[in-house]
C-alpha cells in the first residue's frame, strides 16, 4: 500500500487525483432530466488475521472493486456510489455465498464516507462513518488530522499524537474508534500508540498546510509476521482550499 495516495473531495476542496476522476453528476441529452444523486465511499482492509486473506466490499451484491483489497489496502478514492439507504456486505475473496459481514447506511446526496473493515479470529464488522469533510474549516492555515484504531484488542492503547513538542491528542482509544478531525500547525507530528504491554508503535509524518489526513493504527498485538504487526500508516483524504 503506498502511504501518501490522493482522494477527491467536494464543494470548498480543491480536487486532487490520485488514479481516476469521479464525476458526481449524471450526463443526459435533456436538461430537464434530474442528475441521479450520488455519494463518495472509500474503503479500507483493516483486518490483519492471516486466515482471512485478500476481502471484497460489495453493494447490491456487487464488488465495488476491480479486485479484492489485501490488508494495508484501500480503495485508492472515493467511489461514486448511489444515494440512499445501502447495505455493505464485506466477503473474503474466494468466497461470495457468506458474508463476513454486513452494514446497512444512509449515504446522503454530495456526502462522503469511509468504510472500514475490522475484525480477527472469526468475528468481524464493517464500520461506515460520515467523514463530514464540510464541516472541515477553510483559511486556517493547519493540516487536518483524524485516526482510527483497528487494533482487535482489548486495552484501549493510548493514542498520543506530538507537534513541536507538544501533546495535540492523548487518549485511550477504544477498538473501532474514528476520532473527528483536528487541526494541527503543518510540520513534523509523531503518532505514538501504546498500552505499555503488547502495543508500542509510532512513526513521524509531516503534514502539510491544507492537507487532511486520516491515519491508520492496525495490526495484530504479539506476532511475529511484520507485515501483520501493530503498524501506523495514513492516507491523504485531500486539500481544503477557500
Amino acid at each position: 500500500m503506498k502511504d501518501r495516495l490522493f482522494a477527491i473531495l467536494q464543494n470548498k476542496f480543491l480536487y486532487i487525483f490520485a488514479f481516476s476522476i469521479i464525476m458526481f453528476s449524471a450526463c443526459s441529452k435533456r436538461s430537464d432530466v434530474p442528475a441521479t444523486p450520488t455519494s463518495g465511499l472509500m474503503a479500507f482492509n483493516l483486518i490483519p488475521d492471516s486466515t482471512t486473506g485478500p476481502v471484497v466490499f460489495a453493494l447490491s451484491n456487487k464488488s465495488i472493486t476491480n479486485a479484492p483489497l489485501s490488508f494495508t489496502n484501500y480503495t485508492g478514492s472515493y467511489l461514486s456510489i448511489y444515494s440512499g439507504t445501502r447495505e455493505l456486505g464485506l466477503y473474503k475473496a474466494n468466497n461470495s455465498d457468506s458474508a463476513l459481514a454486513t452494514t446497512s447506511f444512509l449515504a446522503e446526496s454530495q456526502k462522503y464516507y469511509s468504510a472500514f473493515a475490522l475484525g480477527a479470529n472469526g468475528t468481524y464488522k464493517n464500520l461506515v462513518v460520515d467523514d463530514n469533510l464540510d464541516s472541515i474549516p477553510s483559511s486556517t492555515g493547519n493540516a487536518f488530522v483524524r485516526y482510527i484504531n483497528a487494533i482487535p484488542d482489548s486495552s484501549q492503547p493510548v493514542v498520543t499524537i506530538t507537534a513541536n513538542g507538544t501533546d495535540v491528542v492523548k487518549k485511550n482509544v477504544p477498538y473501532g474508534t474514528v476520532s473527528d478531525f483536528t487541526g494541527i500547525a503543518p510540520g513534523d507530528i509523531t503518532v505514538n500508540v501504546s498500552n505499555d504491554s503488547t502495543i508500542n508503535t509510532n512513526r513521524t509524518i509531516t503534514l502539510e498546510k491544507d492537507k487532511v489526513y486520516t491515519m491508520l493504527i492496525m495490526g495484530m498485538p504479539k506476532v511475529t509476521d511484520t507485515a501483520r504487526a501493530v503498524q501506523i500508516k495514513y492516507v491523504i483524504n485531500g486539500t481544503v482550499t477557500p
